[in-house]
């Protein structure tokens, strides 16, 4: 099973490579990630039915998270231009050898990470057995998770939204508690994953899964480089020392305040 996906996902990844060369707009990877998430859930599922309850949880969290995102990336993305990020590593890239790069540098190192990340969607529907109290609790994680993350997108778009906050920053609701939600959801989500998925102490190196996903979302992807798009701004700065950076909690008092 785990070279079968692993297949599924380089197929469908060549796939929305070659949309993104059609629309001359590399960011369309951007929504086939949560879709490739999905596809691999359901062909892993669909594959082993006798995983029972367990298959299901697993199979009901990833469909609802990959929907989910793919369709707020999609009415974010759709109709306009190609997202700030890969238009710079054009800029890298310069004339020669584009298009092996664009695959390389984007869709196939992007194909890599889903594959580690979903090994405990692949473990998980492999083994067999009834529900124990940790599983349990990363179903209480997951929708954890889930509400960090797409009531922190719903917050963050209903502030945009007001002409009054135009260039301000948001720092309200589950942004005053942790300076991203939504990426701090997206973790909690793999990890309750991984506490759905895993069996015995045997299974638990597909903790490899969130772990990579974590690391992505804090040091490359995710914090590290939106954060840097603010950095020396004042309002940011001033944010950045009462608000946890990742894990919630509550605000610093900052000058008595």
């Amino acid at each position: 099973m785990y070279l079968e996906t692993f297949i599924l996902l380089l197929l469908f990844f060549i796939f929305v490579f070659m949309i993104g060369q059609l629309v001359k707009d590399n960011s369309i990877v951007d929504i086939g990630w949560g879709a490739g998430f999905v596809l691999s859930a359901w062909y892993n599922f669909l594959r082993n039915p006798e995983s029972g309850l367990k298959g299901i949880l697993i199979l009901a969290a990833i469909s609802i998270w990959g929907l989910r995102l793919t369709y707020h990336i999609a009415k974010r993305n759709l109709g306009k231009p190609e997202d700030y990020r890969y238009i710079e590593m054009r800029k890298r890239w310069g004339n020669r050898f584009v298009l092996l790069k664009a695959f390389f540098n984007v869709y196939f190192l992007q194909m890599m990470i889903q594959y580690v990340v979903t090994l405990p969607v692949v473990y998980g529907n492999k083994t067999q057995q009834e529900m124990q109290w940790f599983n349990w609790f990363g179903v209480l994680l997951w929708g954890i998770g889930f509400f960090f993350e797409s009531f922190g997108d719903y917050q963050l778009k209903q502030f945009k939204r007001n002409p009054a906050n135009k260039g301000k920053l948001m720092d309200q609701g589950l942004w005053s508690l942790t300076r991203h939600p939504n990426y701090f959801g997206d973790s909690a989500m793999w990890f309750g994953i991984f506490l759905i998925a895993i069996t015995n102490i045997g299974g638990i190196w597909i903790i490899v899964g969130p772990a990579l996903m974590t690391f992505f979302l804090v040091f490359v992807s995710g914090v590290r480089l939106l954060e840097k798009k603010y950095e020396g701004r004042k309002d940011f700065e001033a944010y950045k020392q009462k608000t946890s950076a990742f894990i919630p909690w509550f605000p610093k008092k900052v000058n008595g305040r």
